[in-house]
């Protein structure tokens, strides 16, 4: 068979990995390329689990979580803290390296090394250590992902200014630190770094952080980031950033302020990583953005090329990406197996405290026209939220007043990321502000928020 293949994958993350793999569970002969060392692509390496390790350790070194409970004053040494967020992060990323490995192993997938420019529709090229090899295939996905975007007029030649990538390999815990950009990278290292006692600045140029979040959850997460030493400044944006006369950066803000700190985070979003696969050359079509357009079943502009995952822009989410490329590759072949990504989709914001959300939130479904019905239920009222000491977490329920069907799902603190899907799930089933009502939960739990929260919603019906 030679280097004739039914599909061939460009880029092993997430996106890549689950395609290559659903190809593979249905018999067909599937090739991964990857350019660099491992597989994994940034959700591994530079992006999703990196951050989320150095966040869950930034919480431990710095006693967080017991500050509250039992008094407890930790003092962080720099070079401690520094040395421990690597060697954990690290560890994390071989444990996940070697878990793709063997999945792509047992699929009988084969991993390339090499970088990969498409020649033309069916043929890909591959430039590793030795000749280029020529690939040729039925099907190709693109899954290469993204990387940073860097706004011009920054100083990034200067070691101390630092995008979502490059900030995984400073040397130090700094002492303090400007991030410009108040999205989702931006307020997860703002609050992971003000954890660990850095004077963090954040600049954004909205008004408020986090649009797509519901408004009421959207100013929870910037009073408790304020609580946590996060300086904001709103509506307002970097005119530049420089070398001051004294030690640090200076950055000059359109509203006049100037900011010093010793280093700078630039988190303005992502862009496509396509370069390398000279798209434009086979009439694959990208956005101004890098991102490779495509069609509801993740169709290029090139028959029998796909694409999925952060290439094609957003949501931009692992979670997200993974379904894509099954769905591309089902309807690549013809499989029915699945055919759809379900429109319902859950966000996970890794900030301190944790936030997630799943369906409307309050404002946007009275934006749509739906007479809504608003309960809370707070961990300050919960049991094991005493246990844990997260006194400032809730749960928020929005319902539909004329079908009491639950349309939205909304938490913030200790564990919201896993306490969400109790909301999708419910949302999913078309559950009602009964189903919780009804349902009965272990106690203690933060997930007996959701019956409070219900019973809250129902003062809120009686009144109607």
């Amino acid at each position: 068979m030679g280097d004739d293949f039914d599909l061939v994958v460009l880029g092993a993350g997430p996106a890549g990995e689950k395609g290559g793999a659903q190809a593979a569970y249905f018999g067909k002969r599937v090739a991964i390329v990857e350019r660099q060392p491992e597989p994994g692509g940034a959700a591994v390496h530079t992006g999703t689990l990196p951050s989320k390790t150095l966040r869950e350790t930034a919480l431990f070194l710095s006693g967080y979580r017991q500050r509250d409970l039992y008094g407890v004053t930790v003092d962080v040494s720099p070079d401690l803290a520094i040395s421990k967020l690597i060697a954990r992060k690290d560890a994390v990323r071989g444990l996940e390296t070697a878990r793709i490995r063997h999945n792509l192993e047992r699929h009988g997938i084969e991993l390339v090394r090499g970088t990969a420019r498409l020649v033309d529709a069916h043929t890909v090229e591959v430039s590793g250590e030795g000749a280029p090899r020529r690939l040729g295939a039925e099907v190709f996905l693109i899954a290469t992902g993204s990387r940073p975007f860097r706004p011009p007029g920054f100083p990034y030649e200067d070691p101390d200014v630092l995008d979502s990538d490059t900030i995984l390999r400073i040397d130090r815990v700094p002492e303090s630190l400007t991030v410009l950009g108040g999205g989702v990278i931006g307020c997860e290292y703002a609050s992971m770094f003000a954890a660990l006692g850095v004077r963090v600045h954040l600049v954004e140029r909205r008004s408020g952080l986090l649009p797509f979040l519901d408004q009421e959850m959207g100013e929870h997460l910037r009073k408790a980031m304020t609580t946590l030493g996060v300086v904001f400044h709103l509506g307002t944006w970097a005119e530049e950033v420089r070398r001051g006369a004294g030690p640090g950066l200076v950055s000059t803000l359109t509203s006049g302020d100037r900011v010093t700190s010793e280093r700078v985070l630039i988190a303005s979003g992502r862009v496509g990583d396509t370069e390398a696969l000279d798209l434009p050359s086979v009439g694959v079509a990208t956005n101004e953005r890098g991102h490779v357009v495509v069609d509801e079943d993740y169709r290029t502009t090139v028959p029998g090329i796909y694409a999925a995952g952060d290439v094609i822009g957003f949501p931009a989410l692992a979670s997200t990406s993974m379904e894509q490329a099954r769905v591309a590759v089902c309807h690549a072949f013809g499989f029915e197996y699945k055919r759809q990504v379900a429109s319902l989709l859950p966000y996970g914001v890794y900030t301190i405290p944790e936030v997630s959300c799943v369906g409307l939130g309050e404002q946007e479904a009275q934006r749509r026209g739906i007479d809504v019905v608003v309960g809370r239920g707070f961990f300050r009222e919960n049991a094991r939220g005493q246990i844990v000491g997260d006194l400032e977490g809730m749960v928020k329920l929005v319902f539909d007043r004329t079908t009491r069907g639950l349309i939205g799902c909304h938490c913030i603190g200790e564990r919201a990321s896993e306490l969400v899907h109790v909301g999708q799930a419910v949302i999913t089933l078309g559950g009602t502000v009964e189903t919780f009502i009804e349902m009965v939960f272990n106690y203690p739990t933060l997930s007996e928020s959701y019956k409070y929260a219900a019973y809250d919603a129902l003062a809120g019906f009686g009144s109607a």
